[in-house]
């Protein structure tokens, strides 16, 4: 993960966008992405979606992760960590034993 935050990181600084990657902005433009993602989605089944929008989704993805991960960069977070802390943590909360609705 750490050659591609540098890559993002150049691409954004050769930009001169580091001064509007802010927190909250960063936030907003995960949320945006997302909802970019999902509207490949809208009145279809995921077949459909994956069908007629593969290449748009695969992008829309990618913009999340990218937005994430200079989130992350800002805060001095490290997401692989956190991603493996939330695991164990659901862990716990979710057993195997448990089925598919926590019964």
């Amino acid at each position: 993960m750490n050659e591609l935050m540098k890559k993002i990181t150049d691409f954004r600084d050769e930009r001169g966008w580091s001064a509007y990657h802010n927190e909250k902005d960063l936030a907003v433009s995960i949320l945006i992405e997302a909802s970019e993602l999902l509207e490949n989605f809208q009145w279809k089944t995921s077949e459909e979606a994956v069908s007629d929008s593969f290449q748009n989704i695969k992008e829309e993805m990618a913009d999340v992760l990218i937005y994430l991960m200079q989130l992350a960069d800002r805060m001095n977070i490290d997401l692989e960590e956190e991603a493996c802390k939330k695991l164990e943590k659901n862990a716990v909360k979710y057993p195997i034993d448990r089925g598919l609705r926590g019964e």
